[in-house]
């Protein structure tokens, strides 16, 4: 039985002088975040130099995070204005799929994004046979699927918990852990077979990654060393970016479902804080997204 309509989120502080210091740097980070990543979806439609697949998926990267991001903090932004921290049972449903959907698609693009590198590097000759536009498409399909299953068999055993009360989470967000404590049920077996939805992703893949990283890195002793160093530069960004978001995420829904006083910071990285730092990441280890940058950046300067 649900008697739940609604949920309180105790969001980040409820102290009102950092509230007010909150508020200022909330819309910060999101301004910057949607800024850096349309910025590097614009660069690399518009420019010639960039229209290699890595390139397109990075483009997509950068479009689900802007997604991810907003999934969360005008919420948040809203409430500290408001003062009302209150979010329905359905809207609290809702942002845990699009949370989770997302969060799907950036899973399965950075496995796709290691695909590409090893076929561009251990494959050069076959790389244009292999990575055709057509097999690109549908390898975007195949994250838009792959985060709607993710997403919705969250939802779907979520929302058949039965929620009697307490509706406080203390959380700025409605993400699958605090609402599996707030359950009227014993969760000792269903909640780790529900975590594990999230959790066996990031710790099967995460290996699964590195190591391919490994092999990659590794060829390269075949190559030039012109070559080598343009490879390592990218695989060297994405690893960071796998790293920046598979940790966390190890972190939060690898282990038995319980609140942890670190759960918050660890959160506001891996939600916040990473989509951010991802443009960043490429754009200053990658020569070619820089030049296209400043051509780009030219051109407006030369039409204005």
């Amino acid at each position: 039985m649900n008697n739940v309509t609604e949920f309180i989120l105790l969001g980040l502080t409820q102290n009102p002088d950092l509230q007010k210091l909150l508020l200022p740097v909330l819309f910060l980070v999101y301004l910057l975040t949607l800024t850096s990543n349309l910025l590097i979806s614009v660069t690399v439609f518009i420019s010639p130099s960039l229209s290699s697949p890595m390139y397109i998926f990075l483009s997509y990267l950068s479009i689900i995070d802007a997604f991810y991001t907003s999934t969360m903090i005008p919420k948040m932004i809203f409430d500290l204005i408001s003062k009302r921290n209150t979010m329905s049972f359905n809207g609290c449903m809702t942002q845990l799929f699009t949370e989770h959907f997302f969060g799907g698609i950036e899973i399965t693009l950075l496995v796709i994004m290691a695909f590409d590198r090893y076929v561009a590097i251990c494959k050069p000759l076959h790389y244009m046979t292999i990575m055709r536009r057509n097999v690109c498409a549908l390898l975007m399909g195949l994250t838009v699927v792959s985060g709607f299953l993710h997403g919705g068999i969250q939802v779907l055993f979520t929302v058949k918990l039965p929620f009697c009360g307490p509706n406080v989470i203390d959380h700025f967000t409605c993400d699958l852990v605090p609402l599996l404590t707030l359950a009227c049920t014993d969760m000792h077996i269903l909640g780790p077979l529900i975590a594990a939805n999230s959790g066996s992703m990031c710790l099967l893949i995460f290996p699964m990654l590195i190591s391919s990283y490994i092999i990659i890195l590794y060829s390269l002793r075949n190559h030039s060393t012109a070559g080598r160093q343009k490879a390592l530069s990218t695989c060297a960004s994405q690893i960071i970016v796998v790293i920046c978001f598979f940790l966390p995420c190890i972190y939060l829904y690898v282990r038995p479902t319980a609140i942890y006083t670190s759960d918050k910071a660890v959160s506001v990285f891996y939600t916040l804080v990473y989509p951010m730092l991802n443009p960043l990441i490429y754009t200053l280890r990658n020569a070619e997204v820089k030049n296209a940058m400043k051509k780009l950046w030219g051109q407006l300067q030369s039409n204005i």
